[in-house]
């Protein structure tokens, strides 16, 4: 809304207001809001919340320190909704597709999650919404974006032709400890496709429709079937991801406050031309305004934690950590880096996968043996290290510092190839 207002402003002549018009400044000041917004808010709703008795039920698993988290507020993934949304509708365009698209995501996510918390706090129901209708949601959320992002006009990704009589651009490559220039004729062109990137490839790019072709698509609508069911399923697997490593005091917070930086930098790179050519990678129009929404959800993840670190005065419960996930991979895919998430949100894989190797070897020792057996002391990964008399702190620290070596490990696969 402030954009709308400083670029009329802008008109007019205004001393300073030309400033909104770029993407850095909008995105300093959406971070700055989103940490007063969550600090400020925060406290309020946790008030809020303890006078309505919003209070966490733990179910005694043997856990050091588990028992004295009973009753703390919960439900406090409002205060991270709040601190995203108000500033990306202040400093964001409105008019962007990438822009609607996060913030229509971010509600519905929202929405399953507060739904989710409120039956298990005010309806008394520990199993909360039914595993089936969590997962129609997401469903349904993945339809939008997969609809969005395959038929709208607006979304297109520039690429190069190569002619003649295009502008000629230099470009450097180190050979054999040797700097060789050489020089090529190409232009940007508008390109309607589902393109992604791949990591760890000299030619980064793959299309899902190579995947409707393998599969024989030749029915109508065939390559959005395939592209959408494949938003669906990330969509899903990143948010239950999400919500599985949110077990303990700002681990799921600052893990996605880390993912948020990398998805940041991939989001200005690529809806930059300079950047894009320099890296060679996809130059994206208008995504560079997603650099706005992602410095909102960083700054009301790292305000979040001011209340959420080691002991917690509040847990963000599923209206946080289901919006969280589904937030990244929604961002992914905008950006076009989804491929790399089980790396950037490693995690959040390891997380999910700690769960189905102990149910999977469980169900398989009973089977085949009569007694179930366990790979892990206690599932998710995070619960083992806790079982063996690991302090929490620790354990979220370290968890962070390896969210770290991936997040630069991603981030260096736009030239590691």
């Amino acid at each position: 809304m402030l954009y709308y207002l400083f670029t009329y402003l802008h008109e007019l002549d205004f001393p300073g207001a030309g400033v909104f018009q770029y993407i850095t400044f909008r995105a300093a000041f959406a971070l700055i809001g989103s940490l007063i917004i969550s600090m400020v808010i925060g406290k309020r709703i946790i008030q809020r919340l303890q006078l309505l008795q919003v209070g966490e039920i733990v179910r005694d698993l043997g856990l050091q320190g588990q028992i004295e988290k009973q009753g703390t507020p919960t439900m406090g993934g409002l205060i991270i909704l709040a601190a995203i949304l108000i500033p990306t509708l202040l400093f964001a365009r409105l008019d962007n597709i990438y822009i609607i698209l996060m913030i229509v995501s971010t509600i519905m996510l929202g929405a399953i999650g507060f739904i989710d918390d409120y039956i298990k706090v005010f309806k008394k129901n520990k199993e909360g919404l039914a595993g089936r209708f969590k997962i129609m949601g997401q469903v349904a959320v993945g339809i939008v974006v997969g609809s969005v992002l395959y038929f709208n006009e607006d979304v297109v990704v520039k690429q190069k032709t190569f002619n003649e009589n295009a502008p000629t651009h230099v470009s450097y490559e180190l050979q054999n400890d040797e700097v060789k220039e050489s020089t090529t004729n190409y232009s940007w062109e508008d390109a309607k496709s589902t393109v992604t990137t791949i990591p760890f490839v000299k030619d980064n790019e793959f299309n899902y429709s190579v995947l409707t072709n393998w599969m024989g698509g030749a029915a109508p609508y065939a390559g959005a079937a395939v592209f959408i069911l494949i938003v669906i399923i990330i969509i899903t697997a990143v948010s239950n991801g999400a919500n599985m490593t949110d077990g303990l005091d700002g681990l799921a917070t600052g893990t996605s406050a880390i993912i948020g930086i990398t998805l940041a930098i991939f989001a200005y790179v690529s809806g930059n031309t300079v950047f894009a050519d320099y890296l060679n990678i996809m130059y994206i129009p208008e995504s560079g305004e997603l650099v706005v929404y992602i410095a909102a959800f960083v700054g009301a993840c790292i305000g979040f934690l001011w209340y959420n670190s080691y002991p917690a005065q509040v847990f963000m419960g599923d209206t946080g950590s289901l919006a969280l996930g589904g937030i990244i991979a929604v961002f992914s895919l905008a950006v076009r880096k989804e491929l790399m998430i089980p790396l950037l949100c490693g995690i959040f894989l390891i997380e999910n996968l700690s769960v189905m190797i102990q149910v999977g070897y469980f169900k398989y020792t009973k089977k085949r043996y009569g007694e179930g057996k366990r790979v892990f002391l206690m599932a998710p990964l995070h619960h083992h290290f806790q079982k063996k008399n690991m302090h929490e702190a620790k354990i979220v620290s370290r968890f962070w510092i390896i969210g770290i070596m991936l997040a630069l490990l991603t981030f260096v696969t736009l030239k590691l190839r």
